[in-house]
């Protein structure tokens, strides 16, 4: 098991969190979500996936990890994530 933080870019609410718990907790492998959005980040435990593959969906969904290039479509991305987030929860 790993249990790691990860600080990403662009989170600004509970909707960002919904959806990213969701997604994050559907990967096979990952086992427990966490998503502090005061402090921009997630912990997250997971298992036998590679940490490339939750860095791809968190970019996939607009929330780069905090490394990354952070453009405008990256932004843009992330409030049609929260959007989604705020709708279903």
């Amino acid at each position: 098991m790993t249990n790691e933080k990860i600080i990403i870019a662009n989170l600004k609410c509970s909707g960002c969190a919904a959806t990213i718990n969701k997604e994050l907790s559907g990967i096979a492998g990952v086992s427990a979500v966490k998503v502090d959005v005061d402090h921009d980040a997630i912990d997250i435990t997971y298992d036998q996936i590679e940490r490339k593959v939750i860095i791809d969906k968190l970019h996939k969904l607009g929330y780069p990890e905090a490394t990354e290039k952070n453009g405008l479509l990256m932004q843009l991305k992330s409030y049609g994530s929260c959007i989604v987030g705020r709708m279903s929860n």
